[in-house]
């Protein structure tokens, strides 16, 4: 085996590891709300956003054409590169999964990509102008119309049943939520899916197996990176369910339906336009936008102030790694630079593995009393509850809406 084709064979294998991560990390978007209003029992949830994923993963190849071909300048690109900005989306992903925090994969993905380029050719190598038009303006745009579009219809879903009992409307919309929440679930296949694939497609094209020229990628990287994201979206990412679901707003059936619906309208918009937006964004701006919508309803902004800033360090911080990881691959160079960065993956990825076994956040305690921070109050943390927080409040403490980002 030559050299190339090993590189070949670790992209795409990091390429699977990454849509991996991206389908647990990104569960929280579908079924978050549903879990935490009651509508769905957790495993069932994560199942049917996995099947769901799988399906939507196969009605639209719009998206991994702009990530194949939008950002930056195919012809400097080597598989040295891809495998190096891989590494950044995957490490991004998994230290925000540790802290809970619902970050954006896409921005990890484009992130780690834009740095190994700037290490290895210089920034003349990224389409900036596709950046911006394609990534970052669809980012803020989508977040701040799915606030509005989720107030909007949190509103005015209140307003309409105003007259009805409340178990009535919670009865009604609880079963609304089971498909609103597989709609968010389908349309997170039809857009984050494509990303994976269009860094494959990048990659085969770069080895020369296929054609600089074709406009779609082949049936083998559609149907392998659709069941490496359904397999991690079974799994589900209980971290970060947790903290959309119980440390942003305290989610009653009817916000949950009209923050899913809100954020499924979002997301198969920008995916029949080609745009890599964020459906992590989206979904936490609906959920906020519910909490903004409902009638006495309350945000808990020191959690959604932390969620901000990791959005805003996510492309500089992935893309640093990845200029890290091209800088030792290609400082090393053949066989043992390409083991080594592999090696480094896998042992970043298991450190962080083994740190979140520590306190233990799965489908039996996902739905626990939000005492002030990710894993405050269950089983195996060293957390105490912050005095006086009353887990469903808005406390006034900075501390207690700490959500074990304080590290970034």
């Amino acid at each position: 085996m030559d050299i190339q084709l090993f590189l070949l064979v670790i992209v795409v294998v990091t390429a699977l590891a990454f849509d991996f991560t991206n389908g647990f990390h990104d569960t929280a978007n579908a079924m978050a709300t549903s879990i935490a209003s009651g509508a769905l029992k957790p495993k069932t949830a994560v199942a049917l956003s996995a099947a769901l994923n799988l399906v939507g993963a196969f009605l639209s190849t719009t998206v991994a054409a702009t990530i194949a071909k939008g950002l930056i300048d195919s012809s400097v690109v080597t598989l040295e590169l891809v495998f190096a900005g891989l590494v950044g989306g995957v490490v991004w992903n998994l230290l925000t999964w540790l802290l809970g925090i619902p970050s954006s994969s896409s921005h990890a993905l484009i992130g780690g990509i834009i740095g190994a380029t700037i290490a290895a050719v210089g920034a003349h190598g990224v389409i900036w102008k596709g950046v911006m038009s394609k990534a970052i303006i669809p980012a803020v745009v989508s977040v701040f119309l799915a606030i509005v579009v989720g107030a909007v219809a949190t509103w005015l879903v209140y307003r309409i049943t105003r007259s009805l009992t409340r178990e009535r409307t919670e009865a009604g919309f609880r079963r609304g939520q089971i498909g609103s929440a597989s709609l968010v679930s389908l349309a997170h296949g039809t857009n984050d899916a494509q990303k994976t694939m269009g860094i494959i497609f990048l990659a085969l094209m770069s080895y020369g197996s296929v054609s600089k020229s074709a406009a779609v990628p082949p049936l083998w990287v559609i149907v392998a990176c659709a069941l490496a994201m359904a397999t991690g979206t079974y799994l589900g990412g209980w971290r970060i369910i947790r903290t959309l679901g119980k440390g942003l707003v305290e989610i009653q059936s009817p916000q949950g339906m009209a923050a899913e619906s809100s954020s499924a309208a979002v997301i198969l918009l920008s995916a029949h336009f080609g745009y890599a937006l964020s459906t992590t964004q989206v979904c936490t701006g609906s959920v906020m936008g519910s909490g903004l919508g409902k009638p006495g309803g309350e945000v808990r902004w020191g959690v959604a102030g932390r969620m901000g800033v990791a959005w805003l360090v996510t492309l500089p911080l992935a893309g640093l790694v990845g200029a890290v990881t091209y800088w030792i691959v290609h400082l090393i160079g053949g066989y043992p630079g390409a083991i080594v960065g592999f090696g480094l993956l896998i042992a970043v990825s298991t450190v962080i593995y083994l740190r979140s076994r520590r306190t233990k956040v799965d489908h039996n305690n996902v739905n626990a009393e939000w005492e002030g921070n990710l894993t405050a109050g269950l089983d195996g943390s060293d957390t105490k509850r912050p005095p006086g927080d009353g887990g469903a409040k808005v406390a006034s403490s900075p501390s207690s809406d700490d959500v074990s980002v304080g590290q970034l």
